[in-house]
C-alpha cells in the first residue's frame, strides 16, 4: 500500500502543495470559495523547450575528450561512424520519449512512465538511485568541469589549486540552485542565452575545421579505417561513450506540464534539438582530425584547447570560458528538470511532501530545488566521483530502457490511448534492446564497477518497504518520519 498523497495545505512559508491535474482539492473534496489556484505555470516555448535539451545534452565531453570512442574503435573513420549511429539511436530514443510525453501528460520523465506502466517499486528504486546519488554526483562531477575552465586561464603557467577549483565549483552549484529557486523564467532565459554560447563554441571549432579542409588538411582522413583493429568489446563501449555524450535528450519530458502546447512542442523540439547536436558533434570530430592526429588525440585532455592553441593563437584563451559556461548550462538544465521528478514522485508519496510544495508566489518547486545543494555538496567534497558515476550510469540505461520498453508494452495493453504522436514499433524496439544489450555488457565486461552499482540500486528494494509500505512503524521511527514532512 503506498501512502497517498495527502490534501494540499498552504504553509506558513509561502508554499502549496501540487498536485496532477493542477486543482488544490479542498477538504471533504469541494474547493472552498475563493481558494487560487498553485501550479507549475506553462512557460516552456518551443525556444526554452530547444534550449533545455541542447543545453544539457552538450556538456564538457565533445570539448574535453572525445578520445573514448575512438579509443575503443582504433580508427578515425570508425569513431566518426560511432559518432553518427550514436546520434541516430539516441534520436530514435528521443522519438520514442516524445511519443510517452505526447501520451502521458504528466512530468518526471522515466519515473512516472515506469510508473505507469511497471507500478510504484521500480519507479520508486529509480527516483530513489537519482535523489541519493546518481543526480548529485552528476552535477557535481559536471560542476568540477566548469570550476576548472573558469580558472583556466587565470592558471597558463601553473597548475590551478583543487581547492580554488572546489570553492569556485561551490559557488556555480550555489548560483544555479538560487536560479532555479527565484525563477521559471529567469532559469529559462538563461538556459536559452547558454545555449548559444555552447553552439558558438561548438562553430569556434567547425569553422576553422573546414577551412582547413578546403586548404586541403585531409592527411588525417587517409586510411580513416586503418589502424588498430576495434575488438569485439571495444565497439559497444565505444557505443556507452558515444550514448553517455548525448545522453539529456530526455529532459524535457521531466517538465511536460510546464510546456505549452506539448503535443506540438514535445515533438518539434527534440527533433530539431537532435539534428542539430548530431550534426555538431560529428562536424565537431571531423574538425578536430583536420588538426590533430589519433595518436595526439587520444593524448590530449582537452582536445579543444589543444586544437584552438594550434588553430587560433591568442583567442584560444576564450575556449576554456566557453567550455566552462556549456558546462554551466548543463547545471542550470539538469537541476531545473530533475527537480521536477523529485516534485512528481513526492506528489505520488514516494518522496516527503514537503518536496512537492511550489512557492505562491515564484510559482518553483522550490524544496525540490534546494534538496539538491547539500547531497552535490556532500559529493563535490567527498571522494572519487568519477567511480560512482560508472557504478551507477548503467542504472540509467536500465531504466531509461525499461521505460521505452513500457511504450511497446503500453501499444498492446492500451491500443486506444489517445496518441497524438506515434513512432514505428521498431523505433522503440531498437533502442530499448540497445540500452538492455548495454547494460548486460557492462555487467559481463565490468563485473565489479556494474555489480557495486547493481547492490546500490538493490538498496531501494528495502528502502521501498521500510519507508512507504511498513505501516505498523515504531513511534520514534514515525516522529523521525514526520519531522521531514510539515
Amino acid at each position: 500500500m503506498v501512502r497517498k498523497p495527502v490534501v494540499a495545505t498552504i504553509s506558513s512559508g509561502g508554499y502549496l502543495q501540487g498536485s496532477v491535474n493542477g486543482k488544490l482539492p479542498a477538504l471533504g473534496g469541494k474547493e472552498s470559495p475563493g481558494q487560487e489556484k498553485v501550479v507549475l505555470k506553462k512557460k516552456i516555448t518551443l525556444l526554452r523547450g530547444i534550449s533545455i535539451i541542447i543545453g544539457t545534452i552538450i556538456g564538457a565531453g565533445i570539448f574535453i575528450s572525445p578520445k573514448g570512442v575512438l579509443q575503443n574503435t582504433g580508427s578515425v573513420g570508425m569513431s566518426l561512424m560511432i559518432w553518427t549511429v550514436c546520434g541516430v539511436l539516441s534520436l530514435f530514443g528521443a522519438l520514442s520519449y516524445a511519443e510517452l510525453g505526447t501520451s502521458i501528460k504528466k512530468s518526471g520523465g522515466h519515473y512516472t512512465y515506469i510508473l505507469e506502466v511497471f507500478g510504484p517499486l521500480p519507479a520508486f528504486v529509480r527516483v530513489w538511485v537519482e535523489l541519493l546519488i546518481i543526480r548529485p554526483a552528476a552535477t557535481a562531477v559536471i560542476s568540477l568541469a566548469f570550476g576548472r575552465y573558469i580558472l583556466e586561464p587565470f592558471f597558463i603557467q601553473c597548475e590551478i589549486p583543487e581547492l580554488a577549483i572546489k570553492l569556485i565549483t561551490a559557488v556555480g552549484i550555489t548560483v544555479v540552485m538560487v536560479l532555479n529557486s527565484m525563477s521559471v523564467s529567469w532559469s529559462a532565459r538563461i538556459q536559452i542565452f547558454l545555449t548559444f554560447c555552447k553552439l558558438t563554441a561548438i562553430l569556434i571549432i567547425i569553422v576553422p575545421g573546414v577551412m582547413q579542409l578546403i586548404k586541403g588538411q585531409t592527411q588525417h582522413f587517409k586510411d580513416a579505417f586503418s589502424g588498430r583493429d576495434a575488438s569485439i568489446m571495444g565497439l559497444p563501449l565505444a557505443f556507452y561513450y558515444g550514448m553517455y555524450a548525448y545522453a539529456g535528450w530526455f529532459y524535457l519530458n521531466f517538465v511536460t506540464e510546464e510546456v505549452e502546447n506539448p503535443e506540438k512542442t514535445i515533438p518539434l523540439a527534440i527533433c530539431t534539438s537532435m539534428a542539430i547536436v548530431t550534426i555538431g558533434y560529428v562536424l565537431t570530430n571531423v574538425a578536430y582530425f583536420t588538426t590533430i592526429s589519433a595518436e595526439e588525440l587520444l593524448l590530449s585532455n582537452a582536445v579543444a584547447v589543444t586544437f584552438s592553441e594550434r588553430l587560433l593563437g591568442n583567442f584560444s584563451l576564450a575556449v576554456p570560458i566557453f567550455v566552462a559556461l556549456s558546462c554551466f548550462g548543463s547545471m542550470n538544465g539538469g537541476v531545473f528538470a530533475v527537480s521536477r521528478l523529485f516534485y512528481v514522485a513526492s506528489r505520488e508519496g514516494h518522496l516527503p511532501e514537503i518536496l512537492s510544495m511550489i512557492h505562491v508566489r515564484k510559482h518553483t518547486p522550490l524544496p525540490a530545488v534546494i534538496v539538491l545543494h547539500p547531497l552535490t555538496m556532500i559529493m563535490l567534497f567527498s571522494g572519487d566521483l568519477y567511480s560512482l558515476l560508472n557504478f551507477l550510469s548503467f542504472a540509467r540505461w536500465l531504466f531509461i530502457g525499461l521505460a521505452v520498453a513500457g511504450l511497446i508494452y503500453l501499444r498492446y495493453k492500451r491500443p486506444d490511448m489517445h496518441r497524438p504522436f506515434k513512432v514505428p514499433l521498431f523505433i522503440p524496439a531498437l533502442f530499448s534492446f540497445t540500452c538492455l544489450f548495454m547494460v548486460a555488457l557492462s555487467l559481463y565486461s565490468d563485473p565489479f564497477s556494474t555489480g557495486i552499482g547493481f547492490i546500490i540500486t538493490l538498496t531501494g528494494v528495502p528502502a521501498y518497504y521500510l519507508f512507504i509500505i511498513w505501516d505498523k512503524k515504531p513511534k520514534w521511527f514515525r516522529r523521525m518520519s514526520d519531522s521531514s514532512n510539515p
